[in-house]
């Protein structure tokens, strides 16, 4: 069947694997722009729950309904992440374009056997780095791009609330791909030259809790991610220090963009003053992250195109956190 969304032309040819606490804002969304075939999970709970939630949609019992159905052309997976490898695996080889939330893997082996398989196949592979496809964070890239900040001096971010905590992966595996991916980006897709990663675990014995992530790229700009699920209130800022001015991206607040221009002067020559000025909000086109990214996913599986943030990306951040967690371990001796 073939209906429209926003003018466009959408077929029910996505399937969803994973309808849990974040799998079921999938569905919703892809259940909106109409391009949802059917949802498997294998949580007969969850499943139940949801055909009470969206009685209209199609709920199945075993995964060959998804594999073995041609018209099914793409899957969203938003199982844990333990499950990603395998899944993404599977529905490669079965000719699915996919979908995966981030980690693209647990392992940088992992990761780049999927970028093969996909490339091999012919095959969409995108991540869920959802933050990509927030308008103010593409309006901020375009401030970036524009020499609006001046030079890049440093960029860092705070990711941290008192929320779910995890025992299948620590908080650098669950909170640091947001926005590692958003820092890759800023920098062009330049990878880092050097990491350096701190830790603390204090609920579980080795699952962190806390840790702050250093990378340091070739042309001197530095940048830090910290982030904790032990934290007495709920934080999301990234902040970019340019020489011409500073911007906050804060996903908490209402306004979300701001801009600082504050300058550095020189008394005498000698004495570096810095000379403030008042935040400027940031006027951006208002959207929805995730409907923004299936539409994405969607558009390149029905034209073939490569997602902007593709299994290469996904692969670069999955080598910035394995190789993190390997400071930590080093640092925990």
């Amino acid at each position: 069947m073939i209906i429209f969304y926003k003018d466009k032309q959408m077929k029910k040819n996505i399937a969803l694997v994973g309808a849990g606490n974040w799998g079921k804002n999938h569905l919703r969304n892809l259940r909106k722009i109409g391009v949802l075939h059917s949802v498997f999970d294998p949580s007969k709970k969850i499943t139940q729950q949801r055909k009470k939630d969206f009685p209209d949609v199609l709920f199945v019992n075993d995964e060959k309904q998804i594999i073995d159905k041609p018209e099914i052309k793409g899957v969203v997976i938003a199982a844990p992440a333990e499950l990603h490898y395998e899944l993404t695996k599977k529905y490669l080889l079965a000719g699915k374009d996919v979908m995966v939330e981030k980690p693209l893997a647990l392992k940088v082996e992992e990761g780049e056997e999927l970028v093969n398989i996909a490339k091999e196949n012919k095959r969409v592979l995108m991540i869920g780095h959802i933050l990509q496809y927030h308008s103010a964070v593409i309006k901020l890239k375009e401030l970036i791009d524009n020499g609006e900040l001046g030079h890049i001096r440093y960029i860092y971010s705070n990711r941290l609330n008192i929320g779910k905590l995890r025992t299948e992966e620590n908080v650098l595996w669950s909170f640091a791909p947001h926005d590692i991916s958003l820092i890759i980006m800023f920098m062009n897709n330049e990878e880092p030259l050097n990491i350096q990663a701190h830790g603390g675990s204090y609920v579980n014995n080795n699952i962190y809790d806390t840790t702050l992530t250093t990378l340091e790229f070739k042309n001197g700009i530095k940048s830090h991610v910290f982030v904790s699920w032990l934290h007495p209130f709920k934080e999301q800022k990234l902040v970019v220090v340019g020489s011409e001015k500073m911007a906050v991206f804060d996903d908490v607040s209402k306004e979300k963009l701001f801009l600082y221009p504050h300058k550095i002067k020189w008394e005498k020559g000698t004495i570096p003053v810095a000379e403030k000025a008042d935040f400027v909000t940031v006027e951006f086109e208002q959207k929805q992250p995730l409907e923004e990214e299936l539409l994405h996913f969607v558009d390149c599986v029905e034209s073939g195109k490569t997602p902007k943030t593709d299994g290469v990306e996904g692969l670069k951040v999955l080598k910035i956190l394995e190789a993190a967690q390997k400071k930590l371990a080093q640092n925990e001796r």
